[in-house]
Order: C-alpha cells, then sequence, then structure tokens
C-alpha cells in the first residue's frame, strides 16, 4: 500500500483495466487506506437495500463501487499521464517555505 495517492477528488481519470475500461470519470472519494478511488458513473454494482427512512420502497439500488487507484490514470488536456511532483522554494516573511505542486509526467506542466 502506497501512501502517496496522487489522485484527488474532482480529478478527471480514465479507467485502464476491469470492465468498464477506457471511460472516463470524476473522481467522487479517495481512500488513501486502502488505495482505493469512487469514480462517478464508473464500476456500477447492484445492491439489494431493506427498506428504511431514507429509502422507505428498498430494493435493489444501483451504486459505483471502488476501483484500486491502480487501475485509474489522469486525464491532463485530453490525454492519459502520470503524475509527479515538483518542490517549490518561496520566501513568505523572511522564512522559506517549500510548496509541493502535482505535474504532469507527459507535458511538465503543473495541475495545481
Amino acid at each position: 500500500m502506497s501512501n502517496s495517492v496522487k489522485i484527488k477528488r474532482g480529478d478527471t481519470v480514465i479507467i485502464t483495466a476491469g470492465k468498464d475500461k477506457d471511460k472516463k470519470g470524476k473522481v467522487l472519494l479517495v481512500d488513501r487506506k486502502n488505495s482505493r478511488v469512487i469514480v462517478e458513473g464508473q464500476n456500477m454494482i447492484t445492491k439489494h437495500m431493506k427498506a428504511n427512512q431514507a429509502n422507505p420502497q428498498g430494493g435493489l439500488v444501483k451504486k459505483e463501487a471502488p476501483l484500486h487507484i491502480s487501475n485509474v490514470m489522469y486525464i491532463h488536456k485530453g490525454k492519459p499521464t502520470r503524475i509527479g511532483y515538483e518542490l517549490e522554494e518561496k520566501e513568505v516573511n523572511g522564512k522559506k517555505v517549500i510548496i509541493k505542486h502535482r505535474v504532469a509526467k507527459a507535458t511538465k506542466e503543473r495541475i495545481d
């Protein structure tokens, strides 16, 4: 398990393996502990739900299942790319501060 999860919530990713291979979607949730992501509208499962106050009807509910983080790839300017980091040294109020930026490895451009 890697602690360095480079995908964040809100990123657009493409799925690289599994039943939804080559489909794109937005990351809804990142589970760093288990190295999993949930992608909007992808890897759908059918779950049997018992009736409750939130869902009085109960029955079958379709929802997104988590994917392993290694099975998704970040999309930068329409193309899948790996992500690296770039460190920037700045001086704020006389103190040196190191800022970490995500960088698309294919184009060497900053993501955020």
